[in-house]
């Protein structure tokens, strides 16, 4: 019973702060998603990488450890993905990226600070910002159908990450009055993020239901496996550990559905797997959540 409840009390605010953008645009209430995301995305989401990793206290060996188990996971859920897509014969613009990436922004970071407090939201920055920077490069080039690499030079999130690890690795710190602004704009992230993720739900329109149904159970049973032997044989502590699979299993991104709106795949089905893995993941989290725990 007391399980039960701590996993409750984790995840209660996550889902309950999503269902609050998908009442706000039931209710009819505007809320411009495009602008929201990119300033999530270009000003605060960066402002709380670039802190989470400067004010980090966790040894520089376990972030290094979990940096190499998560580069690895994506590394291998990236060949296993692209093996299920070619068995399935579905198409590789649509089905791959989704099939690898989940939503480690608006509900990894926030459910790994539910969770495990600050250190969690430290690790879960870490995974975050490596599936971000594999995401905005090799996954824009497959739903693009090709193209240049060179756009990942061009998002904040990498510039956050490169100086918070800088920083980290040096041990050094931003004036007060700087590190207190950064601070309060990072902050914006989570919330946003949560409430946005509730928004884009409700305005999707779904299609081929049963399929994204099936494959979003293949994706959490993947994602979990890949994460559960990887975080095992990389030896990482308990909470580095929980991170790494809570944060792989994550459901499929609305981002997902808006690049491929952006590149011409098939958004529509996207739009199903990020409804179906995300309904799920209210049963599959708290599991996840509890076996970790």
């Amino acid at each position: 019973m007391n399980l039960a409840l701590t996993v409750l009390q984790i995840v209660a605010p996550v889902f309950i702060l999503a269902g609050v953008g998908l009442v706000w645009v039931k209710a009819g209430f505007e809320y411009r998603v495009q602008f929201v995301t990119r300033l999530a995305m270009t000003l605060s989401v960066p402002c709380l990488i670039f802190t989470a990793l400067m004010k980090t206290e966790i040894d520089p060996a376990a972030l290094a450890a979990l940096s190499y188990a998560a580069a690895a996971a994506y590394g291998v859920l990236t060949l296993a993905a692209f093996v299920l897509v070619r068995l399935m014969r579905l198409e590789t613009r649509t089905y791959l990226a989704p099939l690898i990436f989940g939503n480690t922004g608006n509900l990894g970071l926030p459910l790994a600070l539910f969770a495990f407090g600050e250190t969690g939201l430290s690790y879960a920055v870490v995974v975050f910002a490596i599936m971000a920077l594999w995401s905005f490069t090799f996954g824009i080039w497959i739903v693009a159908g090709g193209g240049s690499l060179t756009r990942a030079l061009k998002e904040p999130l990498l510039w956050a990450t490169i100086l918070g690890g800088i920083f980290l690795w040096q041990g050094w710190q931003t004036p007060r009055w700087l590190t207190n602004t950064l601070e309060l704009t990072g902050q914006m992230a989570i919330p946003l993020m949560l409430i946005t993720l509730g928004v884009a739900v409700a305005r999707l329109h779904p299609g081929h239901m049963a399929r994204a149904a099936l494959l979003s159970v293949v994706k959490v049973a993947l994602c979990v496996g890949v994460a559960w032997a990887l975080g095992r044989w990389f030896a990482l502590d308990d909470v580095a550990f929980a991170v790494l699979v809570l944060q792989v299993a994550t459901p499929v991104a609305v981002t997902s559905f808006l690049l491929a709106e952006k590149y011409g795949a098939d958004s529509d089905s996207v739009a199903g797997l990020v409804v179906a893995s995300t309904l799920a993941s209210v049963l599959y989290l708290p599991l996840i959540l509890a076996a970790v725990l």
